[in-house]
C-alpha cells in the first residue's frame, strides 16, 4: 500500500517519553495523528479511554499511547477499516488475556493448597515429589473466559488466587 507524501511510518514515530500521563495535543505529536481522530477513535475503540479531568481534558497514560499506535498501523500502514481494526484489537485482547485467566471449574481450591502446604513441615524443595505434579497442573490449566464474565465473579476469583499465594508463601 503506497503512503501519501510525507507520511511517517509508524516505527519511524519519536519515542515515547518517560511521563505517566500525556494530554490529547502530546499524544497527537507522538502517533502523527489529529486530536479530533484521536476524540473519534475513543468513541469506536472501547479499549481506548483516556482519563478525564477538569473540563473534560483527557490524560493518556503509557500503554493508550502505544494502542493509538497499534490502531494507527492497523487502519493506515496495513489497510484495515475501523470494524477490521476492532476485531483485530479484541482477537488479540483475547489471546493475551486468556492466558491469564481461569474458568471456575479450573479455578483454585484453597484448602487443597493449604492441606499440601501443611502436609509438608518445611519449604519444599525442587526436588520435591508434589511440586512438579503441582506445576504441571499450573501450566496445563488455561482456558479462555468469556468476555462478558461479571466484575465480581472475577474479584472473587483473583481473592481466591490471592489466598492461595499467601498460603503458599507461609
Amino acid at each position: 500500500m503506497s503512503q501519501p507524501q510525507g507520511y511517517v511510518l509508524t516505527q519511524d514515530l519519536p519515542a515515547i517519553p518517560a511521563k505517566r500521563y500525556f494530554t490529547i495535543g502530546e499524544v497527537s505529536l507522538l502517533c502523527g495523528v489529529r486530536s479530533y481522530v484521536l476524540r473519534y477513535w475513543e468513541q469506536e475503540f472501547e479499549q481506548l479511554r483516556p482519563m478525564k479531568r477538569r473540563g473534560n481534558r483527557r490524560y493518556y497514560q503509557h500503554h493508550e499511547v502505544l494502542l493509538v499506535r497499534t490502531i494507527r498501523a492497523l487502519l493506515y500502514e496495513q489497510g484495515y477499516t475501523i470494524q477490521g481494526a476492532r476485531q483485530q484489537l479484541d482477537a488479540k485482547n483475547g489471546d493475551d488475556a486468556s492466558s491469564f485467566e481461569l474458568l471456575a471449574d479450573n479455578a483454585i481450591d484453597v484448602n487443597d493448597v493449604k492441606d499440601a502446604h501443611d502436609a509438608s513441615d518445611t519449604r519444599p524443595s525442587d526436588d520435591d515429589a508434589s511440586l512438579p505434579a503441582t506445576k504441571t497442573t499450573l501450566k496445563q490449566t488455561r482456558p479462555h473466559v468469556p468476555a462478558d464474565i461479571s466484575a465480581d465473579w472475577r474479584d472473587d476469583l483473583l481473592a481466591q488466587l490471592r489466598t492461595a499465594r499467601d498460603l503458599l508463601k507461609h
